[in-house]
């Protein structure tokens, strides 16, 4: 089970929330899978704010009946009003899984399509339903074979493209697009084709998203920490650069964050 809340901007605020690691053969497909689930009193409304990890997901939910849909990345902080009683399950795709999904993911940004998959829908909310105390491991299998049948075998570019957004993600000296090309011993051009196709957001666009989260994660858990600090940590020029990304992004200061968190 993944136990990081990075990217989820008011953690106390979720009634539950799971991510679980997938296993061995979608683990070239799926980087992790999540799930919340909400019973929210009649007349209130849970509102839950994100800033995305740098790519697309998968995503069935009891919405309506039951619905499958394809969220592509996102550019800017996004929200969700929960209200009664409901769950959804969510595959965070890694880049390779994406182009079935979308010829084009940039086109898709911020943007949510509706999946014609009666199927899939039907194998996932019996698996929620069904009260078994692995209900969320069976859904999220019928999620992860669905994707193996839909996405076939990886090739090259999509592994190498995996190893783009693993890199962006993962390392903090990794601050610019020369950076990964140099650890990936690919140029910057191919990195920027790779990025445009499989992800829908340039390098140097998931570098940012990748510090943004950490930033915000080390303000809601540590209050003293000094901001000019951790934007020097981050890899920020400096306090302002962090503050310029946090309004652009999430639309508020870092010190109006740290208050409302």
């Amino acid at each position: 089970m993944v136990q990081s809340s990075r990217g989820i901007l008011y953690p106390a605020r979720l009634p539950r929330f799971t991510r679980l690691e997938p296993p061995a053969d979608v683990a070239d497909l799926v980087r992790w899978f999540w799930v919340p689930e909400w019973d929210v009193e009649p007349g209130r409304v849970s509102r839950q704010h994100v800033v995305g990890h740098p790519g697309s997901n998968l995503v069935v939910e009891s919405r309506d009946g039951g619905s499958a849909g394809f969220a592509g990345p996102t550019t800017r902080r996004s929200h969700r009003d929960l209200t009664g009683r409901g769950w959804a399950v969510g595959a965070h795709l890694r880049p390779a899984a994406v182009p079935a999904f979308s010829a084009d993911p940039a086109a898709d940004r911020d943007r949510y399509r509706r999946l014609d998959e009666p199927a899939l829908v039907a194998g996932v909310g019996a698996a929620m339903a069904s009260g078994a105390a692995d209900r969320l491991e069976r859904a999220t299998a019928v999620l992860g074979e669905f994707l193996r049948e839909r996405v076939g075998p990886v090739g090259e570019q999509g592994r190498a493209a995996n190893a783009l957004a693993d890199l962006v993600a993962t390392d903090p000296a990794v601050v610019r697009l020369e950076d990964a090309a140099a650890r990936l011993a690919r140029s910057p051009r191919t990195l920027q084709r790779l990025a445009r196709r499989y992800v829908g957001l340039s390098p140097a666009a998931m570098v940012r998203r990748r510090r943004l989260q950490e930033a915000a994660e080390r303000i809601r858990t540590d209050p003293g920490a000094d901001l000019a600090a951790i934007a020097a940590d981050l890899g920020y020029a400096d306090h302002a650069h962090l503050a310029n990304d946090f309004r652009h992004v999430l639309g508020l200061s870092p010190s109006e964050y740290r208050r409302q968190a």
